[in-house]
This record gives C-alpha cells, sequence and structure tokens, in this order.
C-alpha cells in the first residue's frame, strides 16, 4: 500500500535528510515539502481535495507560523489529515500544546526510516498516536501528575495565531460576534476601508475566502469563549 505524506520544515538539512529517509521506504509518495507554516497552509489549500496528505510531518520551530498554530487552523480546514509532530523538544509545554493543537503524533527527529513508516501506517490504520520513547515516558509522567489538568487547561491567549494582530484580533472578535464592517468601523471610530484592510489581512492570514469561515474556524478553537 502507498501512502501520500507531506512535509513542514524550515531546515535545509533536516529536510533532505527525512526526504532520504522516505526515499529509502519505497511506498511514501511526497504530495510536497514546505518551509514554515504559512507555505504549508497554501499549499493545503490549493490542492485537490483526492491529492491532499494523508499525514502531515510538522517541524515545531519554524518562521511565520509555527508547527502548533499550523495544526490549530489546518485541522479547522482539513480533519482527515493526520498530522505528526518532529522535533528536537520534549518539553511538557510543547508535548501537550501538540495535542490540544489536534497532533495525532510526536516524534523526535533523530528517529529512522521505519519508525516513520510504523507511525505513518499507526495513525492511518490503527487511529494510533505514536511518540517516541522519550516523549512517551513524559506524557506518562505528566498524566501521573496532580498538575496534569492545569497543564492541559486550553489558554486562550494561544488559540489566536500570533501573525493575527491585537488590532485584527480585536476586528476578529467582532466578526465572529456578528458585526458588519460599518459597525465595527464606528465602535472604533476608524474608517471602513480601514476596517476592510483588516479584515483583508485576517482572511489572508488565516487562509479563509469568507465571514463564514472566519466564524467556523474561531468556533472550533473556542478563541473567544470565556
Amino acid at each position: 500500500m502507498r501512502f501520500t505524506i507531506a512535509l513542514a520544515e524550515d531546515n535545509t538539512i533536516n529536510r533532505n535528510t527525512f526526504l532520504q529517509k522516505i526515499a529509502l521506504l519505497g511506498n511514501m509518495d511526497v504530495a510536497f515539502v514546505a518551509t514554515n507554516g504559512n507555505q504549508c497552509l497554501k499549499e493545503l489549500r490549493g490542492m485537490h481535495p483526492a491529492k491532499l496528505p494523508q499525514v502531515m510531518f510538522m517541524d515545531l520551530e519554524m518562521p511565520e507560523m509555527d508547527g502548533i498554530q499550523t495544526i490549530r487552523l489546518a485541522k479547522s480546514m482539513f480533519r482527515d489529515i493526520h498530522f505528526i509532530i518532529l522535533t528536537v523538544f520534549d518539553d511538557d509545554d510543547r508535548i501537550f500544546e501538540a495535542i490540544k493543537a489536534g497532533a495525532s503524533g510526536y516524534l523526535l527527529k533523530h528517529e529512522p526510516a521505519n519508525v516513520l513508516e510504523e507511525a505513518v501506517i499507526n495513525v492511518l490504520e490503527y487511529g494510533g498516536a505514536p511518540m517516541s520513547p522519550a516523549i512517551a515516558r513524559k506524557a506518562l509522567q505528566l498524566l501521573g501528575k496532580s498538575s496534569f489538568k492545569a497543564a492541559t487547561t486550553p489558554v486562550k491567549k494561544m488559540a489566536v495565531p500570533d501573525i493575527i494582530t491585537s488590532r485584527e484580533e480585536e476586528i476578529l472578535k467582532y466578526m465572529v460576534a456578528g458585526w458588519d464592517a460599518k459597525k465595527i468601523a464606528s465602535i472604533l471610530d476608524i474608517s471602513i476601508n480601514t476596517v476592510r484592510n483588516h479584515i483583508a489581512n485576517i482572511y489572508e492570514k488565516l487562509h479563509v475566502q469568507s465571514h463564514p469561515e472566519v466564524i467556523n474556524m474561531a468556533h472550533h478553537n473556542k478563541w473567544f469563549e470565556e
């Protein structure tokens, strides 16, 4: 059986190493390779649904938009894609932020080709959640701590992507509340054209094309829920 995957990784050496491992397997087709989260979302939105990757391997630290933010946005638009984190980090916050964002697995970058293959098969055929042993041990330790509940409580400030400015976030909140550009302009004491420019930037940054899509994404990610 052949599988379709994709990769988001900003480091050239890590990209090449990953692709070399995939080439050794012989049963993986690479749909695309992105160098940051923003490019990843553009690639996904531009693809025919039948050509979308089944599994997306995602670096955590990338310019423009990091892996966790990218997964959070992508899962609201492409719910059938499985996202597996590839990282050198194994700290507590990143593990749980990735899981909350919708990651299906969490692997360290040094894992060999056969582990990558097993991870793809695991999530696609068995609905599993592949983790490197070091990550799994860390997760189990955290599960046993009394602080687990607090550590996994969603933090509202983490929900809205960092690429959205404070003014854009303010306008986005009004949009989600159902306000039109004229009403937003009035309450913020700015011109309608300025509001429309902000809205256009929001659409571009969130990779959406309409007001309903923005509302759906905001509700899906619980951005403005108390």
